[in-house]
């Protein structure tokens, strides 16, 4: 096999990370500095020194992560990496449990619960219960809270209560501790059927390590070095999982950037990455910080961003491209005008040669691209949405529009349809069945109706169906009122017992309301929803049926994580959202993290970089609210910035 020319591949940073001596080891690769192409490095210098490559433990977070890797690995050392562990954590832990099952009491042959089922098995614990609640908490809102206590290692109990304290009404409050009788039948249903569900694979694997130090090491003796990529990633739990495995050689390597850990509320734990040195005093530390992606005049505008923050390794990127102009501060009155502005700018950018798929936009929320959805699709500018489906395509938002749209139309069976399965105990048959006793029309807005309506429904359902039918009686016919109303009076419960992100929701629906506001009718708003619903149908077709598939791309910067474009846009860098002030009330280190999102958000970006800051947010009264410019700009140094005082245009 011929011998890897390492310092003709690798610059000095990577060349001293990939070929660093035996021993812990914190490898912080900060954005664009090659992280990927170190660590197959890191593994081929293995195998060149003499390690079997099934000695060898590679654990990533995606399995495309993993084969991406040893491909390249392979290619690189001829083949020489067949026999390596690599993979997820949860595909590290189902194949050594395939081994040893039996002694956690399962079979070998253990099933592996999918989606699906755990979603069956849940709905079949609480019918089990006979619970005569009227609402519940559906199943995939169940599941979550199961996965969160498995992945941050906390009793179930405590989940449940965290979630229920996060309710702002007691309304149709069901007991905490039902939910745990629920949640703890579902596991001694699994247990059962001899089953695991997917976050059973790293808890059983890590109480295979614990209860079982026999087989612990076993592992600890095969894996001569274990390396982790994305470690700021990590959980409690894999944490754990990485520390137990790798203690028998202790040549542990883990690999990630400190200013890039924004998952916190996926169960990430920022403290896994800060703390190595602490758990591994004697861990070498090497920095990559020569970045191959963006301008120099991005990178100052990166690192100073990121300057503040407390507790954090010190990092500076570097830049190794030529000079380009300064990344732009654009300030406009509000978010119609930004909606505008960032379209005039795509426009101008295709005149200077950039594809449609070389820009991103990127926000923090999803309500903060509403605006943004509705002018592209009046503009006709084909895009796609990465971190979801489109705005009026979204179900809570199809949930309260068909209030408005039976306010305008009482021959609207399908919005009627929809509402009434929105009730506690009504399905499509329940519904089309009142659809029928009202004579198949309803007008939502005649107080006679509304009381029809409740005789026809089934007692499950009536008093939650008088709740909202009061809410017409209590406020004017305006629809931004009406969906306002309803949210206090019903469907923010549903929201909170139907999606686990239910907050998130009610902030669309809130945006939803305060862009109602430019329409002078009803009627006026809903035809100029579908029609903008039509357009972006045959907008996306024609782009499908394209051989390029040219389109913007829209996104939020957590799902925008790891990938890169010569030209990114941010939306509403503005105080309050973004960075968002519910995350900086709610945990300790939120500002640090929203700190840490805005530089991943600045850090995609290749050639172009444009920082939009809208000076007024219309809000659901009417009036509006003055906005500050985020303190993350104002902390960067104006002489790095390119202000433009008049958007785009």
């Amino acid at each position: 096999m011929p011998t890897i020319q390492f310092d003709d591949a690798l610059n000095q940073e990577q060349l001293a990370a990939a070929t660093a001596p035996d021993g812990p080891a914190l490898i912080l690769a900060a954005a664009g500095t090659g992280k990927t192409r170190t660590l197959v490095y890191r593994v081929a210098h293995l195998v060149e020194r003499g390690i079997d490559a099934d000695r060898i433990l590679l654990l990533t977070f995606t399995n495309k992560a993993a084969r991406e890797m040893l491909d390249r690995a392979q290619h690189l050392i001829h083949g020489g990496v067949g026999g390596m562990w690599g993979g997820t954590f949860h595909h590290l832990a189902n194949r050594m449990l395939r081994r040893h099952a039996t002694a956690l009491g399962y079979r070998l042959d253990y099933a592996i619960l999918d989606r699906d089922d755990s979603l069956s098995l849940i709905r079949a614990s609480i019918k089990a219960l006979k619970l005569k609640a009227k609402e519940f908490p559906r199943a995939p809102v169940l599941m979550g809270l199961v996965g969160e206590a498995k992945n941050t290692q906390r009793a179930i109990a405590d989940v449940v209560q965290d979630r229920y304290e996060q309710l702002e009404t007691d309304k149709f409050t069901v007991d905490p501790e039902i939910v745990v009788r629920v949640l703890e039948a579902y596991e001694s249903r699994k247990r059962g059927l001899g089953a695991m569900d997917f976050d059973d694979l790293l808890l059983n694997g890590l109480r295979l390590y614990k209860e079982h130090p026999d087989i612990l090491a076993r592992y600890q003796q095969q894996f001569q070095h274990v390396l982790v990529d994305e470690y700021q990633d990590t959980n409690p739990l894999q944490a754990q999982w990485v520390d137990l495995i790798g203690a028998g050689h202790r040549n542990v390597v883990v690999v990630g950037d400190d200013f890039q850990s924004i998952y916190s509320w996926r169960g990430a734990d920022f403290r896994n990455i800060m703390s190595f040195p602490d758990r591994y005093a004697d861990a070498a530390i090497y920095k990559l910080e020569t970045n191959y992606r963006s301008t120099p005049e991005i990178l100052k505008v990166a690192n100073a961003c990121i300057a503040s923050n407390p507790d954090q390794f010190p990092k500076e990127l570097r830049a190794t491209r030529e000079s380009h102009h300064r990344p732009v501060l654009a300030r406009m009155r509000d978010g119609a005008e930004q909606a505008r502005s960032v379209v005039a700018r795509i426009r101008a950018l295709r005149r200077e040669g950039y594809r449609l798929s070389d820009i991103a936009v990127l926000y923090r929320a999803h309500y903060h691209a509403i605006e943004l959805e509705h002018e592209l699709a009046s503009e006709q500018v084909p895009y796609v949405i990465m971190s979801g489906v489109r705005f009026f395509e979204k179900a809570h938002i199809k949930d309260v529009l068909c209030l408005v749209r039976l306010m305008v139309s009482a021959d609207d069976e399908l919005a009627f349809l929809r509402v009434m399965q929105l009730l506690p105990g009504v399905g499509e048959v329940t519904a089309q069945k009142a659809w029928t006793r009202m004579g198949e029309s309803f007008a939502l807005l005649d107080a006679a109706q509304r009381a029809r309506l409740a005789e026809a429904l089934p007692a499950a359902a009536r008093a939650a169906w008088q709740d909202i039918a009061r809410v017409f009686e209590t406020v004017e016919h305006d629809p931004g009122d009406v969906i306002h109303e309803f949210v206090a009076a019903y469907y923010e419960r549903y929201a909170f017992d139907a999606f686990e992100d239910y907050r998130q929701r009610l902030d669309d629906i809130n945006e939803l309301t305060i862009f109602m506001q430019r329409f002078e009718t009803a009627a006026s708003f809903l035809n100029d929803v579908a029609l903008l619903t039509n357009l972006d149908a045959e907008a996306e077709a024609e782009t499908d049926a394209a051989a390029d598939g040219d389109q913007l791309r829209l996104s939020t910067v957590h799902q925008a994580k790891g990938l890169e474009w010569p030209v990114v846009i941010i939306l509403w860098a503005a105080d309050g959202l973004f960075p968002s002030s519910r995350s900086m009330n709610e945990s300790p280190g939120g500002e640090a993290e929203e700190r840490r999102l805005f530089y991943v958000a600045i850090t995609r970006a290749k050639d172009e970089l444009c920082i939009c800051s809208p000076e007024v947010r219309r809000m659901q009264d009417g009036g509006v609210m003055y906005c500050l410019p985020s303190r993350f700009v104002e902390e960067i140094p104006p002489e790095l910035l390119e202000v433009d005082r008049g958007g785009f245009v």
